[in-house]
């Protein structure tokens, strides 16, 4: 396989023994009047492309008209609807206020992201056919940097559906992607666009050009990814200070020349040496090219056989008096392409090439993840090149050139995607190094990358080797691979939108802008188990004021303001929220949101919202959620329609304020029971009663222990002890974590506990995403969301926990707040969500950005540990430390509960620890192993029995 660079002009040089033209870029956005293009449709092109305000000269009209058609064109082969013009009535909208996701660039190139963006954040996905859609303006409070304004764009929905519109006010953009182009014309506009944003975008002029540098980029992905490329001698003038650190890559010889004249003995004898050295291996011929960002698709790509010293030698002297500052001079190896077994062709028939096409994107954690793979085939004696082959699976590609047997395909999948990833993370890290001039802005990052491949044989294995780094063209045939299947049934290897990682990535750090700067209270402190949420808050840039009771508390020293204020008096809620309101009135401060994660205070957060007039669920939901015998006996109520009613999912249940009142209640529940606190957390006191003298027996003891809150802190006993008898249900234990804004489901994310230590019902174990099948998880969703609904629960982040029973999902009861323990943690780790960041948008009046149908990369599962039976291996061999040390070295997930080791009959997990696995089955074992050489299994804690459910 060859390495080839986008077409352009090429300059003339008559040394070459095979010049080979190369490819178009994804802006084609040089100077002059656009391609004639071969469009055939019927769509209208009486629509209004101008916009208001701007003027296009008739060269930029003309790439406008013709980026509309090419648009129309794509629409059309992938049997989408033609784009309706609805730019005579205006869109109002927020500005400011919504997820803006813009693109400058081809259609064609980006039709696979933009497709994508219309299902997972309808109308937000715009595309822009002309720099002059978009403008510039200074960024009040922020010196240099501008807001990107949108005036016209085509908006993106689901089904393909797509609208030519107007905004007026314009829309202000939450990210930026651009075609980039270093030349004259749009390129270069769409450049200036991109540089010194507020908003985050996801490439730049700057990072386009590091990347354009074959030779740093190959030497990078040598010495940083461990990635194979092929062998190089470069001869450079003046190299950029990013070549001139680092240690020498094998098979890279870097020669910096002291002039561009007098070269000839060096260059002769590097020449020499280099073509008959090991380190090309079995490769017959070898490229001479340029290399620099100024000669991207501005020249012909030139073959010579190893054996062509002296006309070798020649081409490197003749490009030598092409150099500026900063560029080279590359003789690099033409891989040969791999010799694959193709039974039933003809001896003397030519060998087939692949050229492997990879798409990898950044992910949450700035974590590389591949997105899809794409290849072509061809003679090997015609090389192959980007649009000028049908993009094929890599699985038809193999076996096309006789690899059919799966393992072998398996092997070379996992090559690819262990190379692309490595990538990546290399152009990552050499990003983080860079400040933010350099980057092209402060905001500016890599979030995608197209790695060109070749299929070789090195060390008696099949290897990708890395040729080039591109986005663009690599971002298109995986589009074209997908748009094969756009009228057809879909296939397994052609669902998954290679665009899908990407979009989520632009909602997220959408997000994380428009949350910049926004000033919050928090109602409520939490223990050690919500640390996080002061790290996340300086990641993010929120500014948090917060009310806690404990004046001590660490958390006081991490805010902008701390208002010290005895929250655990619940019955006074409604006095203590005109009182906080008069002292944040009093303090001046300007409020976007309020919200709490705390059970305790959720009613108290409520009812200050209301005074506060801040975004809300009302507070006769928070306590209708918040005392659990009054949501069942709601919902119960709650028939419908639309059906399936909310009833169908309550449990029969009574309060129990007094000893007459269990008398009367064992006599209308069906016994065996459940007995908790009304206002109960962490399952504190929830206990399975058999028979009316454990009723009454449980219900004494629990009077007796737990009366107020210092006899439990945190788990709600300022709202007194009051306790409910209700139903015990038969049936798998479930966990459904819910982002709701108005009204509408947004996200939701499943998991699965295990079997509890009866007659207890603390928590044991967990696995995420769920085992279920897709409608059992469905039915658990479609629960949760309408039990919400039933108590009116419109906006906010939600736990629900349910059990699933021969009958269907059974409520057992609804926290108004985002799920506890581990459950942030791991669905930020495995969807890429925060839970955290969701709920203060929302708490913000705005819709949290989150991916329509999130997916999970992987499977967890984890263990609770507790006091009372692990308080010598917590003590020993899983140490705090030990556990936080594996955590730090990625062998485990470590999510810390309780800041004290004290063994209690009404304890709460102390620790939760679980294991990750690309299936459920090696996760659960990676987990067993590690508790059993940890001492947490054992037969008073049987791991394999609590893990029994996830199978």
């Amino acid at each position: 396989m060859l390495s080839l660079d986008p077409l352009g002009p090429a300059w003339d040089c008559p040394l070459a023994s095979k010049d080979l033209e190369e490819e178009e870029g994804p802006w084609g956005g040089g100077a002059g009047l656009p391609p004639p293009g071969c469009f055939s449709g019927s769509w209208r092109h009486d629509v209004g492309l101008d916009c208001k305000g701007s003027l296009e000269g008739a060269e930029a009209r003309a790439w406008t008209v013709y980026h509309y058609s090419l648009l129309q064109s794509c629409l059309q082969q992938a049997g989408l609807p033609e784009t309706q013009d609805r730019s005579q009535v205006p869109r109002t909208g927020c500005p400011g206020a919504e997820v803006t996701l813009c693109i400058l660039g081809s259609p064609s190139t980006f039709l696979s992201v933009l497709l994508e963006g219309g299902v997972q954040s309808p109308g937000n996905m715009l595309l822009c056919l002309s720099p002059a859609w978009l403008m510039k303006v200074p960024a009040p409070g922020q010196p240099g940097e501008s807001a990107l304004l949108v005036s016209k764009a085509v908006s993106f929905y689901p089904g393909g559906l797509t609208f030519l519109d107007d905004f007026v006010p314009p829309r202000r953009a939450t990210y930026f992607l651009a075609g980039l182009g270093l030349g004259p014309g749009r390129g270069r506009e769409a450049a200036e666009l991109a540089r010194d944003l507020t908003c985050p975008t996801g490439a730049s002029a700057e990072l386009a050009r590091l990347l354009e540098d074959r030779l740093l980029t190959r030497r990078l992905l040598a010495q940083q990814g461990g990635v194979a490329v092929p062998a190089t001698l470069a001869f450079t003038y003046k190299p950029p200070a990013l070549l001139r650190v680092g240690d020498a890559s094998p098979g890279l010889r870097l020669v910096e020349l002291s002039g561009k004249e007098g070269q000839e003995t060096l260059v002769k004898e590097e020449v020499e040496a280099f073509l008959r050295s090991e380190a090309l291996g079995d490769a017959l011929q070898v490229a001479v090219k340029l290399s620099g960002w100024r000669w991207r698709g501005r020249q012909a790509l030139r073959l010579y056989s190893r054996k062509e010293l002296g006309t070798v030698v020649d081409m490197v002297l003749a490009l030598l008096e092409k150099l500026e500052e900063e560029e080279s001079v590359l003789v690099e190896a033409v891989c040969p392409p791999a010799r694959l077994p193709f039974p039933g062709s003809p001896p003397p028939g030519p060998e087939l090439a692949v050229r492997i096409c990879a798409v990898v994107c950044r992910t949450q954690g700035d974590r590389p993840l591949l997105s899809k793979v794409v290849c072509s085939v061809g003679r090997e004696d015609r090389p192959l090149r980007h649009q000028s082959s049908l993009p094929q699976t890599l699985e038809v590609a193999l076996a096309r050139c006789g690899l059919v047997e799966a393992t072998q395909v398996a092997v070379v999948r996992r090559r690819v995607k262990a190379a692309a990833e490595a990538a990546l993370a290399a152009v990552l890290a050499l990003e983080a190094g860079l400040s933010a001039e350099q980057r092209g802005g402060r905001r500016a990052r890599t979030d995608f990358l197209g790695v060109d491949f070749a299929l070789t044989v090195a060390d008696r294995a099949l290897t990708p080797v890395a040729l080039e780094l591109n986005g663009g063209l690599c971002l298109e045939a995986c589009g074209a691979l997908e748009g094969l299947w756009a009228a057809q049934r879909p296939q397994p290897a052609a669902r998954e939108a290679a665009a899908r990682p990407l979009v989520e990535t632009m909602l997220r750090r959408s997000a994380h802008c428009l949350m910049e700067g926004k000033q919050l209270l928090l109602i409520g402190a939490g223990g050690v188990s919500k640390k996080f949420v002061w790290e996340a808050a300086r990641d993010y840039g929120l500014k948090l004021h917060l009310v806690e009771s404990d004046p001590n508390h660490f958390a006081s020293q991490l805010v902008q303001t701390f208002i010290h204020f005895d929250v655990t008096e619940h019955r006074r809620d409604e006095e203590n929220a005109r009182l906080l309101a008069e002292l944040v009135r009093a303090r001046g401060l300007q409020l976007d949101g309020c919200f709490s994660y705390w059970d305790d205070c959720l009613v108290l957060t409520a009812l200050l919202c209301q005074e506060l007039g801040l975004p809300c669920s009302p507070p006769a939901a928070m306590r209708l959620a918040k005392q659990k015998s009054c949501t069942q006996l709601h919902l119960l109520r709650c028939h419908g329609p639309p059906w399936p009613a909310p009833s169908l999912h309550a449990v029969p249940c009574c309060p129990l304020e007094s000893e007459a009142d269990v008398e009367r209640a064992v006599h209308q529940v069906p016994l065996p029971g459940v007995m908790k606190l009304e206002f109960g957390a962490g399952a504190v006191g929830v206990r399975l009663v058999e028979d009316a003298p454990q009723c009454h027996e449980h219900f004494s003891r629990i009077t007796r222990d737990l009366q107020g809150e210092a006899d439990h802190p945190g788990i709600g006993l300022g709202w007194g002890n009051a306790m409910l008898l209700m139903e015990f249900i038969e049936g798998t234990e479930h966990d459904v974590d819910l982002v709701v804004y108005g009204g509408r489901l947004l996200a939701a994310f499943v998991s699965d506990n295990g079997p509890t230590r009866l007659p207890g019902f603390t928590e044991t174990a967990a696995c995420m995403p769920t085992g279920l099948a897709p409608e059992q998880e469905a039915q658990l969703v479609q629960a949760a969301f309408r039990c919400c609904l039933g108590c009116g629960l419109l906006d906010g982040v939600f736990n629900v926990e349910l059990k699933l029973t021969r009958a269907g999902p059974k409520l057992i009861e609804i926290n108004p707040r985002m799920g506890g323990f581990y459950l942030r943690d791991w669905i930020l780790e495995l969807y890429g969500v925060d839970l955290l960041l969701a709920a203060a948008m929302v708490a913000c009046g705005l819709r949290p950005a989150l991916p329509t149908h999130p997916r999970a990369r992987g499977h967890l599962v984890g263990v609770m540990c507790l006091a009372s039976q692990h308080l010598q291996a917590l003590s020993s061999t899983a140490s705090r430390e030990t556990l936080q040390a594996l955590h730090d070295q990625g062998l485990l997930r470590f999510n810390l509960l309780e800041e004290v080791l004290v063994p209690g009959e009404y304890e709460e997990p102390y620790c939760s620890v679980a294991c990750a696995g690309p299936s459920l089955a090696e996760a659960r074992l990676r987990l067993l192993g590690l508790c059993q050489g940890l001492g947490i299994d054992g037969p008073h804690y049987p791991v394999a029995h609590f893990l029994s459910h996830f199978k």
